[in-house]
């Protein structure tokens, strides 16, 4: 049945054999021109921070929980079940996270947030899966429902007169704190790169720098999302289980006359899709050690832009919250005039696809290219810091940017967002 089901997935998807596969020499080659681009950006611009220890590894807590929200979304929509509730499903899994860390410890809050998240994905499975609702109806009311709910229990729970949690230091808008969770750094290790950082030598110390927030401080909770972004992979393209479940997403008829049960495999992948999602609300909670109000800040959403971004790939997803959390990590760390190093980078990557363009032929969009390259280069000479503003806007700055130059190459699931009813093909 496997091989049946790999020959209805191809039939699915129109133009896959033509398309160019990215091979790991090309990432390995793609990566080292990232790392050199980088380092003479820093050393052109002075901006020290852009490569530092601490930038990357605020960087990469940034990125878990938006990372953790698009591989959610890739989960129920390579089963073909779009999910924009993954912000509701955060807020369910910070919360629960804050109501069970303050009284158990971080890793009874984090285990709390899986299931939060993973109520939110059952109600949104039941309303899709079972009564057929409009996708995008069903996300919406998910996130509505989630956070009046979240704002009512929270104000019953941690800010109730008298209570245990109002006296462990709660309130109506935030829980009591909870303990550290447990973080590990490499012996040695880490103090040679942050020694190799600190001589501000071109590429060496960047690339230490970089390397450095991999192995300094770094939270147990990166190390489980790391391992459950390698999972997906595995479990999606290299299980008969992956292989059934994106079958749903494709097309299901072709995988209902096979045997499968697509209306399990949906209701597996929302739960999946809402568990990891409310992990990531739980990462934000142990954090900072409390659930607060408003805590998600649309990550949901930009997790939900990385999965686009990602072209519904794990790969693609973890670079896209990697970049997304440099952004956010830049606007935590007040980084006005790294945001300002970046005018020049982002000019040069502008500069660089005015020539693509017109090598293609395609003129207008060259001469796009070219004008608000030269517009970034005026504005880095012209001014020494950018607002304040702009640095705190610059996460959703980067999400329009990205979905705009990269919309033309992604593919999502065939069936992704249609209705499907047993039986409909017979």
């Amino acid at each position: 049945m496997s091989t049946d089901l790999k020959s209805a997935t191809k039939l699915a998807v129109p133009g896959r054999g033509g398309r160019r596969k990215l091979t790991y020499p090309w990432i390995l080659l793609i990566i080292a021109v990232g790392l050199v681009a980088v380092s003479a950006l820093r050393a052109v611009t002075g901006a020290g921070d852009l490569t530092s220890t601490g930038q990357f590894g605020a960087a990469l807590s940034a990125a878990v929980p938006i990372g953790l929200a698009g591989l959610g979304g890739l989960w129920s929509e390579r089963a073909g079940v779009v999910n924009i509730g993954l912000e509701g499903m955060m807020m369910l899994g910070s919360f629960a996270a804050g109501w069970v860390g303050w009284q158990h410890g971080p890793w009874a809050a984090a285990a709390a947030g899986i299931l939060g998240g993973a109520l939110g994905g059952l109600i949104h499975a039941v309303a899709t899966v079972t009564f057929g609702v409009d996708h995008i109806v069903s996300g919406v009311a998910v996130n509505i429902l989630a956070l009046g709910a979240t704002q009512y229990l929270a104000t019953l729970w941690f800010g109730q007169e008298g209570s245990a949690a109002m006296a462990a230091g709660g309130n109506d808008k935030q829980s009591p704190p909870m303990p550290d969770m447990p973080t590990f750094t490499v012996p040695g290790l880490s103090d040679w790169l942050n020694s190799l950082e600190g001589h501000h030598w071109f590429l060496v110390s960047d690339v230490a720098g970089i390397l450095g927030a991999a192995v300094t401080s770094v939270s147990w909770l990166t190390l489980l999302t790391i391992g459950l972004f390698i999972g997906t992979f595995y479990a999606l393209w290299r299980s008969s289980f992956g292989l059934r479940l994106r079958s749903c997403g494709e097309a299901p008829i072709s995988a209902e006359t096979l045997g499968v049960n697509v209306y399990s495999y949906k209701y597996a992948a929302v739960l999946v899709s809402g568990a990891l999602a409310g992990l990531g609300g739980a990462f934000l909670s142990i954090g900072v050690h409390f659930y607060q109000d408003g805590q998600t800040g649309g990550r949901g959403y930009i997790g939900l832009a990385t999965m686009i971004f990602g072209n519904w790939r794990p790969g693609g997803v973890a670079m896209g919250a990697g970049l997304f959390g440099f952004m956010d990590a830049m606007q935590l760390r007040s980084g006005g005039p790294t945001v300002h190093a970046l005018l020049l980078g982002l000019a040069a990557l502008l500069a660089v696809l005015a020539v693509l363009r017109l090598r293609a032929a395609k003129r207008a969009q060259a001469a796009v290219s070219a004008v608000a390259a030269a517009v970034l280069i005026g504005w880095y000479f012209l001014a020494d810091t950018v607002p304040l503003e702009l640095v705190e806007a610059s996460p959703y700055i980067a999400t329009l940017l990205v979905l705009a130059l990269f919309s033309q190459r992604l593919r999502p699931p065939k069936a992704n967002g249609r209705p499907y009813r047993r039986g409909q093909g017979a």
